[in-house]
């Protein structure tokens, strides 16, 4: 359990810092890897937690995604932009045709998810 306990601790770390990141460098998507990290602390860390959940940047879209399981409009508009511009850049980077067929897949597959994700109007 204690193992179980830090290993969420260790991936919430990292998907915070991810999305702190995410929030300066463009290609880097924020709202997934703040949603993991929410998820990831409420598993290991309670004080982390309530931090995450009342931090001013974060607090809105975290609250509205808890309770209602939708995001604000604008916010998921700009995932799907960034997430595709991230992709592109990936996809026309990368030399293997194998690589580029299953980022193109995953691409897919992660814009129908956020696709499929309710909005609150703004």
């Amino acid at each position: 359990m204690v193992i179980k306990r830090g290993l969420y601790l260790v991936v919430g770390l990292l998907s915070l810092l991810l999305g702190v990141i995410g929030i300066v460098v463009p290609l880097l998507p924020t709202v997934p890897f703040i949603l993991l990290a929410a998820f990831c602390f409420a598993r290991s860390s309670e004080r982390l937690h309530q931090w995450l959940m009342t931090h001013p940047w974060f607090s809105e879209a975290l609250n509205n995604w808890q309770t209602k399981r939708a995001l604000n409009k604008t916010l998921k508009r700009r995932a799907m932009i960034m997430t595709t511009l991230s992709f592109g850049i990936s996809i026309s980077v990368v030399p293997l045709v194998w690589v580029k067929i299953m980022l193109l897949v995953m691409l897919c597959g992660l814009l129908i998810y956020l696709w499929q994700i309710p909005e609150l109007t703004d």
